[in-house]
């Protein structure tokens, strides 16, 4: 049998790693993506090569751009945000990793795919779904809804039972689970479980204080093409590089952080912090363009979409039908978004202060406050607000 894992070359992976190979006789075929996490991914060749995986049999795949280009991007034409306040950068990163994981399976005709996620989380639908969208006859081992090695203390005595080689971390291990990527990093458990608990002041790995954030305040110039960000200051970037350099003023002007309960998937409430700086900047930035370029009505019906599309990202649901025919109805709303935004980052917040577009329906000449020259003519509001109000006062006298 042949499994393709999703390994880090941590703790949990090495150990499933070895564990698919005790209970399913398996050959092991290992997957790792670097979708900007900010940590070394190579090293994980390093510890697949000392499990005994042959070097065919690993897979370490720079994704950045991809991630950023064909996930974060389009997400954001939507102004996506999960129950008010989310910006999904654990979700988005899924759809991606499970793609890879089944193509990597056609490759060497694999017969499952294997995942780390735990059976009380949203990851493992995720992925699964995603799977089971592109290769509907793939297996899934989830070995967390299987096995009985359910806390770290059980891990590291199966590691040392087998001889599995494992680092032993130095010094004081952070107590949060942690999840990174372009986008965001998250931070989950230890005190964070008490919702009443202030997330410490050490934690935040990714911005500054927005007390201690500079005292003078970064202006950037952000242009659209099509509602996405092709360059920045005049000069012209990828996707990942818009979202890198993004991230880095973001966070060095103490933006984009987020302390939140939220609804999984799987039923239960959940609290997390998050570091989005970039993410931050782009929703803002994104809206402000469009607020020149959307006509009304396209505007409010793509706000009343919008939650839809992030419910679906954040139930895994990225490679279904109803999600790809939102996006065709989003990025057709896109054609005309095009210009520059102004942005002002100061102590935590992002201010959209200038916009100008070639495509603006902004008419100065109708939006004045001076004398309008006869193109809006103020006396038609009467009839319009009458018509508008004859359900509202014929309902009054029915009432009085």
């Amino acid at each position: 049998m042949k499994v393709v894992l999703a390994y880090s070359g941590g703790l949990d992976t090495s150990i499933i790693l070895h564990w698919l190979r005790e209970n399913y006789d398996a050959e092991v075929i290992t997957f790792t993506a670097d979708l900007g996490q900010g940590e070394e991914v190579e090293p994980a060749r390093a510890k697949a090569l000392a499990m005994g995986v042959a070097e065919d049999n690993i897979h370490i795949e720079d994704l950045r751009e991809e991630f950023t280009r064909d996930f974060v991007f389009p997400m954001f034409r939507a102004n996506t945000i999960y129950e008010g306040e989310y910006l999904l950068g654990t979700s988005i990163a899924r759809p991606l990793i499970a793609k890879r994981l089944v193509e990597i399976a056609a490759e060497h005709q694999a017969d499952a795919i294997s995942h780390g996620a735990t059976g009380k989380g949203n990851d493992q639908v995720r992925f699964e779904l995603g799977a089971y969208a592109l290769s509907p006859d793939i297996e899934v081992i989830a070995p967390w809804r299987l096995w009985d090695l359910n806390s770290r203390e059980s891990l590291m005595a199966y590691a040392a039972a087998r001889n599995i080689p494992i680092e032993m971390t130095r010094g004081t291990k952070s107590p949060f689970s942690m999840d990174a990527n372009l986008l965001h990093i998250s931070y989950e458990g230890g005190p964070l479980e008490d919702p009443w608990t202030e997330p410490p002041a050490e934690m935040w790995r990714w911005s500054v204080s927005p007390a201690e954030a500079p005292n003078e305040a970064t202006y950037l110039d952000l242009s659209y093409e099509c509602g996405d960000i092709v360059a920045i200051d005049g000069k012209a970037m990828s996707p990942a590089a818009v979202l890198t350099h993004l991230n880095e003023v973001g966070g060095a002007n103490g933006v984009g952080r987020l302390d939140i309960v939220e609804n999984r998937y799987v039923g239960m409430k959940s609290r997390g912090a998050y570091e989005t700086p970039g993410g931050t900047i782009m929703l803002r930035a994104h809206r402000g363009i469009e607020s020149i370029t959307l006509d009304r009505e396209v505007a409010h019906l793509k706000d009343s979409l919008m939650p839809r599309y992030a419910e679906l990202i954040y139930n895994g649901y990225w490679w279904s039908p109803e999600r790809e025919m939102l996006q065709v109805a989003i990025d057709h709303s896109q054609h005309c978004v095009n210009g520059e935004v102004r942005v002002k980052l100061y102590k935590g917040n992002v201010d959209i202060v200038g916009r100008k577009s070639a495509d603006s329906l902004f008419d100065e000449k109708i939006a004045t406050f001076e004398e309008d020259e006869g193109v809006y003519h103020q006396g038609d509001a009467e009839g319009f607000i009458k018509l508008n109000a004859l359900r509202l006062r014929n309902l009054a006298r029915k009432r009085g």
